[in-house]
């Protein structure tokens, strides 16, 4: 046989083999995802979305502005004697626990797989993409670059495990995603640091943030890395689905390799997120702030102050929340110094009975009007200990304006890998839209009708 038609022939023959098996792979694929929607689909949710149900579990996708709302409403409105243990971090549940009523976590859906599904109501907020991606981004450089004080990656590492293994509380190094992204993130400024200085100074000009590959990852290689397509992209879908790389299903990982192999496939995961999205208590939007809390205060805040009241359930002391709160924000920060949390003057009898009183007589009014005091409190916290950290990077300084330098090109790329993120906002946005008028309905009844009764 001529040689020529030979290797015309075994070419032809391996792209037939090549295209049999992209098929059966793609066959695989659909078989996988599409059985696990169709059980996500026909499992039992409380159909009872409206009313607070024992359990609130607060879903945080990161970088979403869940931080204020767990401060400065979830932890105003439960005493800490009913926060279920390890609550902030990966799992360490016990459902068992008496009183427990608050799960505040970046776990995902498959949380409730171990939760009492009809006596849980879950509430989430939800967040533009590309500023999701940006926020991600800017928190893993913001975080990692603490660690610069020290002399090289090693010292950092050793201190790291010291530190954590000295504090009661829960670092950012314990919390997913971060416990990802921020060690990566970290070892690439070490190596960048240390690539400078073997080089000497640079006279190269820098104009963007984004893009100073002497100093720290560009944003351009930061959503191309395999690590962030797992993590970041698509995050928010692939967390209400329940289908994270921090998962308790066993088939997330091969879900997720099929869908980012095969787009088409990932429709069937956004079907089964928006579905769980409707069915919540609750849905926010970052980008809407001030209506956001709003709507929290009035649909949630109201009803855990009615069980409070009506059930009349213990409460923990205000200092006890006062120092969950300072505990909790410096979790944030390994390097930061300690707060004195000494409140050993107070008078703690006097102090819980009048925390007591408090939850049991608050209004929304009120609850919102503390929720603005808190967070302007931690806003400002956070302004210091993101200026201390990117400090060590200068000139970097991210900013709103910066951001609107980054080319049309990679936003349009993040728009392009994070399709499911970009159709679940737009839902959210639908749901938080008829919800609002709902509510404005509502709150403009009860005014009509104490109008009427004050007219009697």
């Amino acid at each position: 046989m001529d040689p020529i038609i030979k290797l015309t022939l075994l070419l032809l023959f391996f792209r037939i083999a090549c295209a049999s098996t992209v098929e059966k792979n793609f066959e695989h694929c659909e078989t996988v995802v599409k059985n696990w929607a169709s059980s996500a689909l026909h499992q039992g949710i409380n159909k009872d979305k409206h009313t607070l149900q024992d359990l609130l579990f607060f879903l945080h996708v990161p970088r979403t502005g869940g931080r204020s709302y767990y401060h400065c409403f979830l932890k105003k409105l439960y005493p800490s004697s009913q926060e279920c243990p390890r609550s902030y971090d990966k799992l360490r549940f016990d459902p068992r626990k008496e009183k427990c009523r608050l799960l505040a976590t970046h776990d995902d859906y498959s949380m409730m797989e171990k939760l009492p599904k009809e006596r849980t109501s879950v509430v989430t907020i939800v967040r533009n993409p590309v500023d999701r991606v940006f926020s991600s981004y800017e928190f893993s450089v913001e975080v990692a670059a603490r660690f610069l004080v020290h002399p090289d990656l090693a010292s950092a590492t050793k201190m790291s495990k010291r530190l954590r293994a000295k504090k009661a509380g829960v670092s950012t190094l314990d919390i997913w995603p971060w416990k990802y992204l921020v060690p990566w993130m970290r070892a690439d400024l070490f190596a960048r640091r240390h690539a400078r200085r073997q080089k000497g100074s640079s006279e190269d000009k820098i104009d963007s943030p984004y893009d100073m590959k002497d100093i720290l990852m560009p944003l351009q290689e930061f959503i191309d890395d395999p690590i962030v397509h797992d993590i970041v992209h698509n995050g928010a879908t692939f967390q209400i689905a329940g289908l994270t790389n921090n998962s308790y299903l066993d088939e997330s990982h091969e879900i997720r390799h099929c869908v980012r192999e095969y787009k088409s496939l990932g429709q069937h995961v956004l079907r089964v997120a928006k579905m769980r999205l409707d069915a919540m208590l609750y849905v926010g939007l970052t980008a809407e702030h001030k209506e956001s809390a709003t709507m929290f205060a009035n649909v949630v805040g109201s009803q855990v102050i009615s069980q409070l009241r009506d059930a009349n359930f213990s409460t923990g002391t205000l200092a006890d929340n006062q120092s969950g709160n300072s505990s909790s924000l410096h979790l944030d920060s390994e390097l930061e110094s300690n707060v004195d949390q000494n409140n050993s003057t107070l008078d703690e009898k006097a102090l819980q009975d009048e925390d007591e009183a408090k939850r049991k007589n608050m209004t929304v009014t009120e609850l919102i009007e503390v929720y603005e005091g808190c967070i302007s409190s931690l806003l400002k916290t956070q302004s210091r200990r993101r200026f201390a950290s990117l400090k060590r990077i200068s000139p970097a300084n991210f900013s709103k304006e910066a951001r609107r330098h980054v080319s049309d090109a990679v936003l349009q790329e993040i728009r392009t890998l994070n399709y499911l993120d970009v159709d679940l906002f737009k839902y959210a946005q639908e749901i938080f839209a008829m919800r609002h008028v709902q509510l404005m309905g509502n709150l403009d009844m009860k005014v009509s009708l104490f109008s009427s009764f004050l007219d009697l």
